[in-house]
């Protein structure tokens, strides 16, 4: 098994690209190490870029590795909240981007007894509300969009952008976890997800289930160059100016082939609930 369908390491993806993409710009006080935000412009719209990093030094030692534990997902909610309070009498709301490389939630029982799940669905609401205040909210998927790490941190995005990189992964878990959760073997999960694209981990086969908006090839998706930082720059310039066209829900996720049975149980539900 790869160390790519594990979860052993930290990534230091996200920071690399969190950093190239603030350049300049202002940071966000009061955060801890684990979390970063600073405000940008993008195309001439303010812009609030925001990571959650890697921490050998956190307090919990389950959130050291790039975890969404109790401190990630109570600041990732406040860098979001502070921008929608800031904004809320400005007609031109400042773009969102969650810099996404995320290898879980954090599993401990110091974050079970302070209530992890609070934590990560205040910062999952925290994106949803923006959303639906009328900030542009992109994520910009680099590394791994692990779980409830990724749901707390990006899945609310009106447009999810991915670069096309193996070291991309998106799943609900690992495959050490699936493997023992379903009492098969890793090895027959690996060959499920050749035919079965839910089942997969890699981002070629997400993109297939339409939740991704695009989906960027890189030079060097680890050290992005000049050009590899040009083309995603452009790309959320795009993402914002399709988010303000567009209606400001997910149902932009529901239209790709794969997901004609699930259109239409959306479907026949709302008519019973008519």
């Amino acid at each position: 098994m790869s160390e790519q369908h594990t979860n052993t390491a930290a990534s230091q993806r996200g920071r690399v690209w969190f950093e190239a993409l603030v350049a300049g710009g202002s940071p966000v006080a009061g955060l801890p190490d684990s979390v970063q935000a600073a405000d940008i412009e993008l195309a001439g719209r303010a812009a609030r870029v925001i990571a959650v990093l890697p921490d050998p030094a956190n307090r919990f030692p389950r959130a050291r590795n790039g975890e969404v534990g109790l401190l990630e997902g109570w600041n990732v909610a406040r860098a979001v909240s502070e921008a929608v309070k800031a904004d809320a009498d400005r007609e031109d709301k400042r773009t969102l981007i969650a810099v996404v490389d995320v290898r879980s939630q954090a599993y401990g029982r110091r974050e079970e007894a302070f209530g992890i799940h609070l934590a990560l669905a205040a910062a999952g609401a925290a994106y949803a509300n923006a959303r639906q205040q009328g900030h542009p909210v992109v994520a910009l998927i680099v590394g791994k969009a692990m779980s409830g790490g990724f749901l707390a941190h990006g899945y609310q995005a009106n447009r999810l952008i991915a670069l096309n990189d193996p070291k991309v992964l998106v799943h609900a878990m690992y495959q050490a976890a699936a493997a023992r959760i379903t009492l098969r073997t890793v090895e027959e999960l690996e060959k499920l997800a050749a035919t079965v694209a839910p089942m997969a981990y890699d981002i070629g086969n997400y993109a297939k289930l339409g939740l991704l908006w695009k989906l960027l090839d890189m030079e060097q998706a680890d050290a992005p160059t000049a050009d590899d930082l040009s083309q995603v720059r452009q790309t959320l310039t795009a993402a914002v100016a399709d988010i303000l066209s567009s209606p400001r829900d997910l149902s932009c996720r529901l239209g790709a082939e794969t997901r004609a049975a699930s259109a239409r149980v959306r479907q026949l539900l709302r008519a019973q609930w008519a």
